[in-house]
């Protein structure tokens, strides 16, 4: 008898969504909305919420927020959140949910918008948009590479020893390479504020540990918030309150310990 394969992926594809923390839940169901918003006739939502460089003002300083979750079309936005989900789901659950709504509404979103739009417009002189949430995908692959290199320096192919930080750069030119309508400068921008925030260069722009431990603890978020993931998991553990524990140390936030546009992303 043949297995259920397809039963199976299912139940698999099932269980990995209901484990989903928090935050990445928002941000899956907020790519999913502004789609949604994208149908409305009469509503250009890639002109109102994009990253245009020409557009940027104080009056319009909220493009910074809206552009990760903006895409062109429905497969844009689904290979995003396919992209984005593993890679943000891991970030959570290991700093907390109130860290990624400080960091991602913060400076891993507006540094990386900041630096594309200071070099489209003053450096190369264009005005190309960009959308989608791969930005976030090239901070996020750039802090696990630099990350992942301190235990692995480097990897082999056949005669080839390649350093571990350098596969995001890797994933960069082919994506470039295999999808030409997509940004590499959006990308790179992306990759770069990774890195810095890897070598823990950005670390006094990360949210003070003690206010956001002051914030979980006055609102009961916790109890409050189905799939919340504490900031300080040493003591309460991931989604509440360990069996037992002794140990009242905090786990940081990862700013300071991980020392017609074009498209983000496939």
């Amino acid at each position: 008898m043949r297995p259920n394969i397809t039963g199976f992926s299912t139940l698999r594809a099932r269980s990995y969504v209901f484990r989903l923390p928090l935050f990445t839940r928002l941000v899956l169901v907020a790519i999913v909305g502004f789609w949604l918003a994208g149908l409305v006739p009469g509503f250009d939502i890639k002109k109102w919420g994009a990253l245009i460089p020409d557009e940027m003002g104080i009056a319009t300083l909220y493009r910074m927020n809206t552009f990760p979750f903006i895409h062109l079309n429905i497969f844009h936005a689904i290979m995003n959140a396919l992209a984005i989900a593993p890679l943000l789901e891991r970030f959570e659950g290991e700093y907390g949910t109130l860290v990624c709504l400080a960091l991602f509404f913060g400076p891993l979103t507006t540094l990386p918008a900041f630096l594309y739009v200071g070099v489209e417009k003053f450096l190369v002189g264009g005005n190309v948009s960009v959308m989608g949430a791969s930005m976030w995908v090239f901070v996020l692959l750039g802090m696990e590479a630099m990350r992942t290199s301190k235990h692995n320096p480097k990897f082999v192919i056949g005669t080839w020893s390649i350093p571990t930080w350098t596969t995001p750069i890797a994933i960069l030119l082919a994506t470039a390479a295999l999808v030409p309508s997509s940004s590499f400068l959006g990308h790179l921008c992306g990759l770069v504020v990774g890195y810095v925030s890897a070598l823990g260069l950005l670390k006094y722009l990360a949210p003070p540990e003690k206010i956001l431990r002051w914030i979980e603890g006055k609102l009961n978020l916790l109890g409050r918030l189905p799939h919340y993931v504490s900031v300080d998991q040493k003591t309460y553990g991931r989604f509440g309150v360990l069996p037992s524990t002794n140990n009242t140390a905090a786990a940081g936030v990862p700013l300071g310990i991980v020392g017609g546009g074009q498209r983000l992303g496939p």
